[in-house]
């Protein structure tokens, strides 16, 4: 994790929670599942911000999770194609935005296993937009190529989907999915990231241009928010990631 965002005065997770925010549209329903309180920031400084109609779930949040039959209750809802927004990670993501929540060697002697993908790969399908977002940005998380594909980046033209990647929020860069490439491209750089450090970190060969993007940074506006009502909000669900994440320095 690079050092500009503190010495900058915001830290990665802010820097990653502001990016996630500015992807979510007003009116349009997004849910994030379990273990991201990241991405689950993001739509609340969205929702108390520019997307007061969004729709919003949050898993086990007592405000924000309606599904009280258990599981399926929201397996189905997701199926009937009602995300607009989700949000996943895995254990390896590759340049063609596959995802592996499974083992890592081979599949028969693996050298490590995952928890399961779970609902991932219906998620990735039934989801219109999907991001991507990984806490740790490493050669050994962002391959060439996954060793197990949980969740598939694409499909071919004959398999109904509609959805899938959109975008991968990292604390190194924001990647964007490219449709006809079929991968993920960079869209910006974070402040104070190198072009020599994201490339040493991503298992994939990068197209940068010579003068990368660079990530907006929070506005003040923003980590007040955060810090405030959407640090109380969190709480409910992440308290200690709250409590130590998002509190002025």
């Amino acid at each position: 994790m690079t050092d500009a965002g503190p010495l900058a005065g915001w830290s990665a997770e802010e820097l990653m929670a502001v990016a996630i925010s500015r992807e979510v549209r007003d009116g349009e329903t997004a849910a994030v599942g379990t273990l991201a309180p990241v991405p689950a920031a993001g739509v609340l400084l969205a929702h108390l911000s520019h997307a007061p109609r969004a729709t919003v779930f949050i898993f086990n949040h007592e405000d924000y999770w309606p599904f009280r039959q258990g599981s399926k209750e929201f397996y189905d809802y997701a199926q009937r194609g009602n995300f607009d927004l989700f949000f996943l990670s895995g254990g390896q993501i590759d340049r063609h935005g596959n995802l592996n929540l499974i083992t890592v060697g081979e599949h028969d002697h693996p050298r490590l296993r995952f928890p399961g993908g779970a609902g991932s790969a219906m998620l990735y399908y039934m989801a219109r937009r999907v991001i991507l977002f990984r806490m740790d940005h490493t050669p050994r998380i962002f391959v060439e190529q996954v060793d197990t594909c949980a969740s598939p980046g694409s499909s071919p033209p004959d398999v109904v989907r509609p959805g899938g990647p959109w975008k991968a929020v990292t604390p190194l860069c924001v990647f964007r999915f490219d449709q006809t490439r079929r991968g993920l491209v960079v869209e910006s750089i974070h402040p104070g990231v190198t072009r020599d450090e994201l490339e040493r970190r991503t298992g994939f060969p990068l197209e940068l241009p010579a003068a990368p993007a660079v990530t907006p940074p929070p506005t003040r506006e923003e980590l007040d928010l955060l810090r405030g009502r959407v640090r109380e909000a969190l709480a409910k669900s992440y308290p200690r990631f709250a409590e130590a994440v998002f509190t002025s320095p």
